[in-house]
C-alpha cells in the first residue's frame, strides 16, 4: 500500500469559459468537481496505474463530505482522512477555451486545532507499518506546525518507509533537514530553498541539505534528477498546452510508482514526464489522458549518466 498525505485537502472545481476577460460577466460552458489537494491528486493517478493507495489528511464540513463521497467511487483507493471541525477548502480553476490558459484561485483551508493535529499524528503512525512508501504533499493548513513535515519524515524513516516530500517554503526547508528519500521542487521552490537559480547547482545543494535524491521540475524543459545512482534530464517529446492543474502531482505519482516498482531512474523519469503531459491534456483538473500517456511514455527523451560505484 502507498500512503499519500494531504494536510490541506480541497474540492477542485474547474470552470470552462469561452474567453476570460477582467471586469465582465462570464457564462460557464462546463463545470467539473474532483477531490483535490496535491496528495489526493497523486493518489488518484497511482490508483489508475493499478496501485493500492490509502489517503490521509484532514477533511471537514460540507465540502469535506463531498470529497469523501467521491473518493468512494475510486477503485483501489482507501479513505483514511481525519475529521476536523472547520470546512475543507475549495480551489477554482478557470480555463480560457480560447487560449487554453488557466487562472487558479485557492482558499486557505480550515484552522487545525492542537487536538486535531494530535489525532492525525496518531492515525499516521498507525498507517505507516502497512505502507510501502509515503508521499507528503502540498501546503500546510492554518494551525499545523511549520515543522510538521519534518516530524512526519522522521516517523517514516523510523518505520523504514521511503518518503517523498513535495511542498515549498519553510516546510520544505525544515523537511529537507529531516532527510527525505526524495523531494520534487519546481524551479522557483528550489531557488528559494538554496538561493541558486542554476538548476544543477541548486539540486546538488538540496542534496547537501539532506535530501537523498532531488527531482526538479523545470517547466517546459522537463525534469532534472540528481541521485546517488546518477543524474539525468528528461523532457517531453513535444510541447503540450492545456490545463496544468495537477500536472506536477502526476509527475510525483510517476516517481513514487517507479520507486515502489524498483524501476531504473530513467524509466521513473519517463513515466513522470508522460503522466505530467497527459494531465495537461486532460479536460479536468487532477486527471490524465490515458491514451496520451501510453503514446508519450515511450517517446520521452532521457539523457544522463550513472554514478561510478
Amino acid at each position: 500500500m502507498i500512503l499519500t498525505v494531504t494536510l490541506n485537502t480541497a474540492l477542485d472545481i474547474t470552470y470552462r469559459v469561452r474567453a476570460l476577460r477582467p471586469h465582465t460577466t462570464h457564462r460557464v460552458t462546463e463545470v467539473t468537481e474532483r477531490p483535490g489537494g496535491k496528495g489526493l491528486n497523486v493518489a488518484r493517478v497511482l490508483a489508475a496505474l493499478g496501485h493500492e493507495v490509502t489517503v490521509t489528511g484532514f477533511t471537514g464540513g460540507a465540502t469535506g463530505r463531498v470529497i469523501q463521497d467521491q473518493l468512494t467511487t475510486t477503485p483501489g483507493l482507501v479513505d483514511a482522512l481525519v475529521p476536523v471541525a472547520g470546512p475543507t477548502r475549495r480551489t477554482i480553476a478557470v480555463v480560457d477555451e480560447q487560449t487554453g490558459d488557466t487562472t487558479q484561485l485557492n482558499e486557505p483551508g480550515p484552522v487545525i486545532t492542537p487536538a486535531e493535529w494530535s489525532a492525525f499524528q496518531e492515525a499516521y503512525e498507525d498507517l505507516l507499518p502497512s505502507a510501502s512508501a509515503v508521499a507528503l504533499c502540498g501546503s500546510l493548513p492554518p494551525g499545523v506546525p511549520v515543522g510538521a513535515y519534518a516530524g512526519l519524515i522522521r516517523d517514516a524513516r523510523a518505520a523504514g518507509v521511503p518518503v517523498l516530500l513535495d511542498t515549498s517554503g519553510e516546510p520544505l526547508r525544515r523537511g529537507v533537514a529531516a532527510r527525505p528519500d526524495l523531494i520534487k521542487p519546481n524551479a522557483d521552490e528550489l531557488a528559494e530553498l538554496t538561493g541558486s537559480h542554476e538548476p544543477f547547482r541548486a539540486t546538488q545543494d538540496a542534496r547537501r541539505r539532506g535530501a537523498h535524491a532531488v527531482v526538479a521540475s523545470l517547466g517546459p524543459e522537463g525534469l532534472l534528477a540528481v541521485t546517488p545512482q546518477g543524474r539525468w534530464r528528461a523532457a517531453p517529446p513535444t510541447p503540450v498546452h492545456g490545463n496544468p492543474t495537477g500536472a506536477g502531482d502526476s509527475a510525483v505519482a510517476g516517481l513514487l510508482s517507479g520507486l515502489v516498482e524498483r524501476l531504473p531512474w530513467p524509466d521513473r523519469l519517463a513515466r513522470a514526464i508522460a503522466l505530467s503531459a497527459a494531465t495537461v491534456l486532460a479536460p479536468a483538473a487532477g486527471e490524465f489522458d490515458r491514451r496520451a500517456y501510453e503514446e508519450l511514455v515511450g517517446r520521452v527523451a532521457v539523457t544522463g549518466e550513472v554514478s561510478a560505484a
